[in-house]
C-alpha cells in the first residue's frame, strides 16, 4: 500500500495527503469528536471486535517499523471518535465492510482477521482495494469504498491534532518532521522558516 523502499516522510510528501480533498479533510472542525477524544479514551461507536479489528486494519495501512505507525498514534480511537460524531454518516459502512471483511478472512484463511499473519492481512486489505476479494458480500458496500474510507480516517487521525483522539505523542507530526503550529509563539520568523535558525517542537525538541 506504499511503495517499497519509500521512508514514511517520502510517502506522505508524495501521496494524496497533500491532496486538496484530504486536506480538507484533515482540517476539517470536529469539535464534537475532539470533546469526546478530550474526555474519554474509551469506546464512543465501536464495539470492542470492531475496535480491535479496525486497529488492525489501521495498522497494516500505516505499519510500524523504524518509526511509529497508525496502532502507535492511536489512530483507531480517532476514527471511534470521529465516528461517534461528526463522521457518524460513516458509521454504517464500517459495520458493513468490517462484517465482508471478516467473511473475506474467512473464507479465504478460514480465521477472523485480527488473527491473521501480516502477510496475510495485506493480502486481504489488497483485494479488498482492487475490488476483487473473494468472499466479499455482494449485497454490502463495495469493498473500495470501504478500504479508502478506512485508509483516508488513519492517514488523517496519524497527521491530525492530538486533540481529536489521534496522532498519539505527536507521532505523525515527529514522522513528517512537522514541528506544530508557531502561531501560538508568533508565528516562525524568515530565518527559521529558511532552515537557518532552529525551531522549538510542540512537544519540547529543537529541529
Amino acid at each position: 500500500m506504499s511503495q517499497p523502499g519509500l521512508s514514511r516522510r517520502e510517502f506522505f510528501l508524495q501521496s494524496a495527503v497533500y491532496g486538496s480533498s484530504l486536506w480538507v479533510l484533515l482540517n476539517m472542525p470536529r469539535p464534537r469528536a475532539m470533546q469526546a477524544a478530550e474526555e474519554s479514551s474509551a469506546r464512543a461507536a465501536l464495539t470492542e471486535e470492531q475496535w480491535i479489528t479496525v486497529e488492525a486494519i489501521t495498522g497494516r495501512i500505516l505499519p510500524t517499523d523504524q518509526e511509529p505507525g497508525a496502532v502507535e498514534a492511536n489512530c483507531v480511537n480517532f476514527i471511534d471518535k470521529a465516528l461517534a460524531h461528526e463522521d457518524a454518516q460513516a458509521k454504517p459502512l464500517y459495520d458493513a465492510g468490517l462484517a465482508g471483511l471478516g467473511a473475506v478472512a474467512h473464507r479465504r484463511f478460514e480465521k477472523p482477521f485480527t488473527q491473521l499473519t501480516p502477510e496475510q492481512q495485506d493480502e486481504i486489505l489488497a483485494a479488498l482495494e482492487s475490488g476483487k476479494a473473494d468472499g466479499w458480500p455482494n449485497a454490502l458496500v463495495p469493498s473500495q469504498q470501504f478500504f479508502e474510507t478506512v485508509r483516508a480516517h488513519t492517514i488523517i487521525g496519524f497527521l491530525a491534532d492530538p486533540k481529536h483522539g489521534g496522532n498519539r505523542g505527536y507521532a505523525g507530526w515527529k514522522v513528517i518532521g512537522y514541528p506544530g503550529g508557531g502561531h501560538h509563539l508568533g508565528g516562525y520568523s524568515p530565518a527559521q522558516m529558511i532552515g537557518k535558525e532552529k525551531i522549538k517542537t510542540v512537544w519540547g525538541e529543537e529541529v
